[in-house]
């Protein structure tokens, strides 16, 4: 899927997304990771949404955005908390949503300046 949005102005903008892969600034990339507006980490070591654990959300944290928004894959599914403590025990949110949807809610809320991070999962192939 497409994904279209105006401006970036010098931000990390997804692009397009596929449940094998996501491209941000029209780069692709075939491995989970995690995207900023201003920094993009692809060394998340989720492999899939049951890898998912406490000590993978601790450099999204340190980063602090107000919302992380985790792309479970092509199935919707929730975390339990206690996977995420240390986001909610330092005031951040976490919503959980397909990839493709967290893709969509990342440029929109990224093009409103405010401070999230899409942490999305693609399976390893």
């Amino acid at each position: 899927m497409k994904l279209h949005l105006t401006t970036a102005e010098n931000n990390y903008l997804i692009t397009a997304c596929d449940e094998s892969f996501i491209e941000i600034n029209k780069q692709r990339y075939l491995s989970s990771l995690i995207v900023f507006p201003n920094k993009i980490m692809v060394d998340w070591q989720a492999t899939d949404f049951a890898t998912l654990d406490n000590l993978l959300f601790q450099p999204i944290a340190a980063l602090k955005p107000e919302v992380v928004l985790l792309g479970t894959g092509v199935k919707h599914q929730f975390l339990h908390p206690k996977h995420y403590a240390c986001l909610t025990d330092n005031g951040i949110a976490l919503e959980c949503m397909t990839t493709a949807a967290a893709c969509r809610t990342y440029n929109i809320l990224m093009s409103e300046g405010r401070q999230v991070a899409a942490a999305l999962i693609l399976s390893s192939r």
